[in-house]
């Protein structure tokens, strides 16, 4: 545990920053991070059977994510969010690994968002730059350049970034609801285009199973919020208002835009990258409504933006509390002197998502596998620090006596219980190859390699960090 100093040192520096976030602004940020539209042509491309994996995965993995930032942030309402909790209840080391494998993930997620708003670009524009959507050079040029926007837009702070992700959140929703008004639309007067039937469940593929832990990972974002507990206006009030806002929309968005999505393009024809946008295309052609086409694209594109934006300031505020407890370097725990923002932190997690992006080129993947593959070491990653969160919320649930919260036991219990294994399953399906993934060994060795790195990379530098911590008498 650490000494007075360094605690003091910690509420010192969240001293410094600003308590902006409403609960309106918590409803917004949980869906811009929540409700990814790149994620939807990727589970769509599995088949219709994937709803049923929505509708699993609502019920057993968000309902309890839910339950368990509403009653943990109760607990424990100070800046760090999942990191605190699992720092709290099981110690340094585990606070550490929970924080890394959250903010390592999100170097991997934020790549696919930006990959993401490219494809969008090739595919508005035409065959003007259209074949560019294969082009690793192009793709790496404009997902890097876009990072870099992103980052130094966020070094203003929360009072201006807040408004990105709240406008991010509206375009997410308005993007979202016209895709399915569209496809209830081409049901009304052209009929189902697939049949009832595709969507029952008549036989196991491990190809499509393999697509719930990418749902799993869609679903991830209500602890965003608690992440950034010292900049929240009377967090006790404004958490779960803003959780059970953020959450429903969420889930509801999602399941009507990969059944919109199914309905507008064939399985075989689903692009990854371009998915949301050629069912749009295909749908408005037949309905007559082509000029929907250019506006709906903006709105993803503010869309992404804001998604960009809310991932990479609530990864960074990670790196900051890591950087306040000196497991990490200590520069990641400056704050700006004129804009209150974790500078170094927003910084060094740009830096490296460069390299991230560099690296998933590596070995002559196409875009499509790289997208893919940076995909799923994000959902093995944040599988794993969801394994802290519900694990935390276990060890309060079991404790004894056990001390009220939010909620009641019996609800916390069974939260924590549904929440362990889903996490477990969509961690260890993450691993299965999807159907976009061309060369299999290539797809599992990165995914194991990389994630060994990663995980001896953390135990390797918090057994330094905690030696110099030692020198220093700060423990």
């Amino acid at each position: 545990m650490a000494t007075n100093s360094t605690t003091g040192a910690i509420a010192s520096s969240a001293a410094h920053l600003k308590r902006t976030l409403g609960v309106w602004d918590l409803t917004w940020l949980c869906v811009v991070a929540i409700a990814n539209l790149n994620v939807v042509p990727v589970i769509a491309a599995s088949g219709p059977t994937t709803v049923w994996l929505w509708l699993i995965a609502l019920v057993f993995f968000f309902l309890p994510q839910g339950i368990s930032v509403i009653e943990l942030a109760e607990r424990y309402p100070s800046e760090g969010g999942i990191y605190l909790w699992a720092k709290e209840i099981f110690g340094d080391f585990h606070g550490f690994m929970c924080g890394w494998c959250y903010w390592t993930s999100n170097l991997f997620f934020i790549p696919t968002l930006l990959f993401y708003f490219v494809g969008i670009v090739t595919y508005t524009a035409g065959p003007s730059i259209g074949h560019a959507a294969e082009s690793p050079l192009f793709f790496f040029v404009l997902t890097v350049g876009l990072l870099w926007l992103a980052t130094f837009a966020n070094l203003y702070g929360m009072g201006v970034g807040k408004w990105v992700n709240n406008v991010g959140g509206f375009g997410t929703l308005i993007a979202a609801s016209i895709l399915i008004i569209l496809a209830a639309m081409m049901v009304s007067k052209h009929g189902m285009t697939i049949p009832a039937r595709s969507f029952a469940i008549q036989s196991v593929d491990w190809k499509v199973i393999s697509s719930f832990g990418v749902i799993c990972f869609g679903l991830v974002g209500l602890e965003l919020g608690p992440i950034m507990g010292d900049e929240i206006r009377d967090p006790r009030r404004n958490v779960p208002r803003g959780v059970l806002a953020g959450g429903v929309l969420s889930g509801a968005l999602y399941v009507g835009a990969t059944t919109a999505l199914l309905l507008a393009v064939p399985q075989e024809n689903l692009k990854v990258l371009q998915g949301v946008l050629q069912g749009v295309d295909g749908m408005t052609k037949k309905l007559g409504a082509g000029g929907l086409l250019l506006p709906l694209a903006a709105l993803i594109g503010v869309s992404i933006i804001g998604s960009t934006s809310a991932w990479l300031s609530g990864s960074a505020r990670i790196l900051f509390v890591s950087g306040l407890d000196r497991y990490l370097p200590r520069v990641f725990g400056k704050v700006h002197p004129r804009y209150g923002t974790p500078h170094i932190a927003l910084i060094g997690m740009a830096a490296m998502s460069t390299i991230l992006i560099a690296m998933s080129f590596m070995g002559q993947s196409s875009v499509k596998e790289a997208y893919v593959t940076l995909l799923d070491l994000a959902v093995v990653l944040q599988m794993l620090s969801y394994l802290y969160l519900y694990g935390s919320l276990a060890v309060v649930a079991f404790q004894r006596p056990f001390t009220p919260g939010f909620y009641g036991k019996t609800r916390i219990r069974l939260a924590a219980a549904s929440g362990l294994v889903t996490t477990i399953v969509g961690m260890v399906v993450a691993f299965v190859p999807s159907r976009q993934v061309e060369s299999v060994w290539l797809f599992e060795v990165k995914m194991f390699v990389t994630c060994l790195v990663f995980l001896g990379l953390a135990g390797a530098l918090f057994a330094y960090y905690s030696r110099r911590r030692v020198l220093a008498g700060a423990v």
